[in-house]
């Protein structure tokens, strides 16, 4: 607590005058008391009598609350203003059946929903987008804020809502044109794939000129373990070759001006996710603020109760008469 005008606690020695003023004038009144009746003895030790300085001390703690109101105390109250400036970034994941391969716990596409959501929750600044791609490629959630509805969506993703294959050329077509008009400075595309590109209506290096061409960071994702990877059939599992092609993503990120990475388990993805934070950091700028809040109310209000506490005992119990 502070005071905004400290300088008035001088008045403080007012109490001690009003004091030795009170005690003077209270030994004048008893004087020399000659007494002839034991009974105005008696009389003089009645409750009355016990509490009749009860009116100027209700006065003296009165004055005492009406000088710290005078002072006005503040407490201060300090706040953070983060001012700053997101990044936007889409994330582009692959949707195709090769993504079901168990090579990932509980399997690849499951996984990366979950370091997708992970990441979502690293960004509280930043604007997300979800595009989705297999044999083709559209927008699951536009660029927002919205955490909730990102995650949900996310966490909704199957592998059904695609025609089967690994356009990974329309998916970063889509990205691309989430991105190219935004004013953001930072625009950023995180690409994740588990296979080659099969075909689609845009070619991937074509999806890279344009990346390049908006000024869009791309950074690709590999996913998945050496050699063949357990994925579920209908009569339970076979083994397919892991194909990636490694060329082709790490050839797209550099040219970018982003970074390829490979993610063969679990922790692998999440430790890739982590780095991308890392390197992707929004700018926050933060100024600290100070605000007082006045705290003079509940000193006015007790001197004002024990000023009309006192005209009434001085006025009703310890009224005075000739």
């Amino acid at each position: 607590m502070k005071f905004a005008y400290p300088e008035v606690f001088g008045l403080f020695v007012l109490i001690p005058a009003m004091l030795y003023w009170y005690l003077n004038k209270y030994d004048r009144k008893q004087g020399a008391l000659k007494v002839s009746s034991l009974a105005v003895i008696r009389q003089g030790s009645s409750w009355k009598n016990t509490f009749r300085h009860a009116p100027f001390v209700i006065r003296l703690v009165a004055v005492s609350c009406i000088i710290m109101a005078m002072a006005r105390p503040q407490t201060r109250n300090d706040e953070e203003l983060k001012n700053g400036q997101g990044i936007d970034i889409v994330l582009c994941l692959d949707v195709s059946g090769s993504m079901l391969a168990q090579d990932f716990l509980p399997d690849r596409l499951e996984a990366s929903k979950q370091m997708a959501a992970n990441f979502v929750d690293m960004r509280p600044t930043d604007r997300i987008g979800v595009v989705i791609f297999s044999g083709e490629s559209f927008t699951l959630v536009p660029l927002t804020t919205d955490k909730t509805v990102l995650k949900t969506q996310i966490y909704n993703i199957n592998r059904g809502l695609l025609e089967d294959g690994t356009a990974i050329g329309d998916g970063l077509g889509v990205s691309v044109d989430r991105l190219k008009n935004v004013k953001t400075k930072s625009k950023v595309i995180i690409l994740l794939t588990d296979g080659e590109d099969q075909g689609g209506r845009i070619d991937p290096l074509a999806g890279k000129e344009l990346a390049k061409a908006y000024g869009i960071r791309v950074y690709t994702i590999g996913v998945g373990s050496e050699g063949y990877a357990p994925v579920p059939t209908a009569d339970g599992t076979r083994q397919q070759k892991v194909n990636i092609d490694e060329k082709l993503l790490r050839m797209i990120a550099t040219e970018t001006g982003g970074l390829y990475f490979r993610a063969r388990d679990n922790e692998s993805l999440k430790r890739i996710y982590l780095e991308i934070d890392k390197l992707e950091k929004s700018r926050i700028e933060v100024t600290a603020l100070k605000r007082y809040t006045e705290r003079f109310f509940p000193f006015a209000f007790a001197a004002a109760a024990l000023l009309f506490l006192e005209i009434f005992l001085r006025y009703t119990l310890f009224k005075k008469f000739p």
